[in-house]
This record gives structure tokens, sequence and C-alpha cells, in this order.
């Protein structure tokens, strides 16, 4: 067979292109490619990475040794802004968050990516009632764990009082430990003060028990001082330098929290575009390889 000449071939080949570019449906091609979000790869890593897993696994891991610490110095507290008076005697405790510090909630971080929305609380609300979430790997062996050596187990959340019934019932399923006759789970709102700074629970079972150990994935979930700017959130976690790794434990969780707000300033109303260009601009970039 006789072969066209090369500039005939590319000429076909564009002309192909163009009639089947004109043959698909307007908007179809742009349909088909997903809508970039700066959420994809964090999502992708805390619902398929082998490495969140392991990460995860380690640090319940640690926090078994640093209990097993604690339980043995009563005159230690996690706890030094809420837990005054004499302590030493009381019965111990750990405090955990529960959202990406106990369940995994990527399924409605990826349905928001999926169908390009943002959150809000009714959806939030809807996705808890689904009670779809996972365990995080080494969460449910932690809290069994404490509970085995007579540590009461708190879980200090920021869902709502509409949302602890679910919540409560998909952790005791799963098989977190329980509270028994103790109501373990508090809520935000839940009472007057408790907003969702986390303090003034931490003050309520500073009252009644020796605090050994805080868990969570957030700034907020060990001081209050978790907003801010990047530079007043640096100093707050240089101050609490001391407790990072021996009785705060710190679950990893790129897709959310107060680290990715600080830049913008909590400043939700700003256009997605704007916001992006804030976070763009508070990171630290090489200078880019030298002109040959």
């Amino acid at each position: 067979m006789t072969r066209l000449p090369r500039s005939l071939e590319l000429r076909a080949s564009r002309l192909a292109i163009a009639l089947l570019t004109a043959l698909v449906p307007m908007g179809a091609l742009a349909q088909d490619a997903p809508a970039p979000n700066d959420n994809l790869n964090a999502v992708l890593w805390d619902q398929t990475s082998v490495e969140a897993q392991a990460g995860f696994v380690g640090a319940f891991a640690l926090a078994r040794i640093r209990l097993d610490e604690a339980l043995a110095d009563t005159a230690r507290t996690a706890a030094p802004k809420e837990q005054t008076g004499d302590f030493e005697d009381l019965p111990p405790a750990v405090v955990l968050d529960v959202d990406d510090t106990l369940l995994n909630t990527s399924r409605y971080q990826a349905w928001a990516l999926k169908a390009d929305k943002s959150f809000s609380a009714e959806t939030w609300t809807q996705y808890v009632k689904a009670k779809v979430d996972t365990a995080i790997p080494g969460a449910v062996d932690f809290t069994q764990y404490a509970a085995s050596k007579g540590v009461k187990v708190f879980y200090v959340t920021n869902r709502t009082k509409e949302e602890e019934a679910p919540t409560v019932e998909l952790m005791t399923a799963l098989g977190f430990a329980g509270g028994g006759n103790v109501d373990t789970f508090l809520s935000a709102k839940e009472q007057p003060d408790w907003t969702s700074a986390k303090s003034t629970r931490r003050f309520f079972i500073a009252k009644d028990y020796r605090i050994l150990m805080l868990v969570g994935d957030n700034l907020g979930d060990f001081t209050d001082s978790y907003k801010g700017t990047l530079t007043e959130r640096q100093a707050a976690f240089d101050e609490a330098a001391p407790h990072w790794g021996r009785d705060w434990i710190a679950i990893a969780n790129p897709t959310y929290g107060s680290f990715e707000s600080s830049p913008y300033k909590g400043d939700y109303k700003l256009p997605a575009a704007e916001q992006r260009r804030m976070k763009i601009d508070a990171l630290e970039a090489w200078s880019g390889p030298s002109a040959p």
C-alpha cells in the first residue's frame, strides 16, 4: 500500500481530530475530566495508603507506652492548665478526639470532592447519621487497652448533641471502650459553655479524674490557642514542646483542620480562588534551577 507523504498524513490526522471534536456534544469533553480539587491527594492518602495506616498504628503504639509511664507517675497530668489542686489520687483518664482521631471520615471528604461540594452542617449531620465511618487503625485496641488498665476513656468531640446517638451506636459496634455508668461522650453544646474550644470540657473531666493523655488530629484537641496566624500557631506548638509525643499524641490528618484555614485567617467568605492564592503564598519554595 502506498503511504501518503508525511505532510498529508499530518493534515489528515488534524482533520480527523477536528471532525471527531465536532461530533462530540459540546461540554462532554470537559464533563469527562474531573474538576481540580485541592483535597484530592490528601483524601487519597487518608483512604488508600498503607503509609497512613502505618502512621496511625505507630501513634497508638506510642500512646500505649506513654500511658503505662503516666500510670506509674501520679504527679503527671496531660492537662496542666485545667488540672488544678491535688490530683495525684484521682482516678486516671484519657481524653480523645473522635473525627479522624478514632473514626475515619474520609468517605465524607471523598463525597464532597466527587460532588464538588464544600462542608456544610446539614450534609455532615446526614453523613454522621448514615454511620459509615470506619475505625482508625490501632484506635479501638488503644481504648480497650486503656480501659483494661482501669483508665476511663473520654471522647471529647465537636459533633453535636443531635449527632451523638448515632456516633455512640457506631463506636460501640466498632468495639470502642464504653464508659459504663459514666457519660464519657462529651459533645459540643451539650452544656452552655461547651463550645468548639475544648478546654471547658477538659476542666469538667479534671475535677474528678487525673488526665493522663490527650489524643487528637488538630491543635485544638490539645489547646484553645489553635486559631490565629501561622506564627501564632507555631508559638502555641512550641510552648507545648514538653507534651508532644509524651502525653499529647497527634494523629496525622492532611484533609482538613485549623492548619488549612490559617493562611487565609479563617475567612471562609473569601472566594475559593483567593483562599487558594493565600495558601500558596504561605508556602516556602525553592528558588528554582539556575539559568544555564
